[in-house]
C-alpha cells in the first residue's frame, strides 16, 4: 500500500512539474508570438510609411508633369498669339503702304489736274470767241460784234456764277482796304466823293466767303 502511495504521489508530482513545464513553454511561446508579432506590426508600419512616401513623390512628380505640361500649352498659345500679332501687323504695314501711295497719287493727281472742270466749263467760251473772230472778218456790222460779243460775256458770267463765284461792286463806295487796292488817288469832283471810290479799274471777286481778287480802284481826294 505504502509503495501505491508513493508511486501515485510521485506520479502527481511528475504530472505538476509537466504541467508547469508546459506553462512555462506556453508563456515562453506566447512571449515569442508577441515578439514576431510586434515585429511583423513594425516592419508593417515601415512598409506603409515607404509605399505612402513612394505615393507621395509619385503624386508629386504627377503634378510636376501637370504643370509642365499646363506650361507647354500657354507656350504653344502664347506663340500663336506672337504670330497672329505678327501676321497683322505685316497685313496692316502692307496696307499702310498702299493707302500712303494711292493718297500720293491721288493728290498729285488732284494738283496737275485741279482746274480741269473749270477749264471744261471755259473751253466753249474759246470756241465762241474762234466763231467770232471768224465771223467778224466777213461782216461790217457793227451790231452784230457787238451782239455776240454781249453773248459770250453772258455765258462767262453765268459759268462764274454756277461756280459761286461773285464782283464785288466798289464804285462810289467808301475805300474798304479789307477788298480794295487804291492805284491812285485824284481830288474828288465832289465832297461827297472825298475818300470814296471814283473810278473802278478791276472788279473784286469772291470766291462763295472767300476773298480771291482785290479791287483795283481809284480814290477821292
Amino acid at each position: 500500500m505504502e509503495d501505491n502511495k508513493s508511486t501515485m504521489m510521485e506520479n502527481e508530482q511528475s504530472q505538476s512539474l509537466n504541467e508547469k513545464n508546459t506553462e512555462v513553454n506556453n508563456d515562453k511561446e506566447d512571449k515569442m508570438d508577441d515578439t514576431k508579432l510586434d515585429s511583423i506590426e513594425n516592419k508593417t508600419e515601415e512598409i506603409q510609411t515607404e509605399t505612402t512616401n513612394n505615393s507621395e513623390v509619385f503624386s508629386d512628380n504627377n503634378s510636376i508633369n501637370d504643370e509642365k505640361e499646363i506650361l507647354m500649352k500657354k507656350v504653344k498659345q502664347l506663340e500663336q498669339q506672337l504670330n497672329d500679332i505678327n501676321d497683322k501687323y505685316v497685313r496692316l504695314l502692307a496696307e499702310f503702304d498702299n493707302f500712303r501711295k494711292r493718297t500720293k497719287k491721288e493728290k498729285e493727281e488732284l494738283i496737275k489736274y485741279a482746274g480741269e472742270d473749270t477749264w471744261k466749263l471755259l473751253l466753249p467760251l474759246l470756241d465762241d470767241f474762234e466763231r467770232a473772230l471768224k465771223e467778224n472778218q466777213n461782216t461790217e456790222n457793227i451790231e452784230v460784234v457787238k451782239k455776240g460779243f454781249e453773248l459770250i460775256y453772258n455765258k462767262l458770267k453765268h459759268i462764274t456764277l454756277k461756280n459761286n463765284i461773285t464782283a464785288i461792286d466798289s464804285l462810289h463806295k467808301d475805300f474798304n482796304p479789307d477788298t480794295m487796292e487804291a492805284v491812285a488817288k485824284i481830288p474828288a469832283p465832289s465832297e461827297e466823293l472825298k475818300g470814296k471810290v471814283i473810278d473802278e479799274l478791276e472788279k473784286a471777286y469772291q470766291l462763295n466767303d472767300k476773298l480771291i481778287r482785290y479791287a483795283k480802284v481809284v480814290v477821292g481826294e
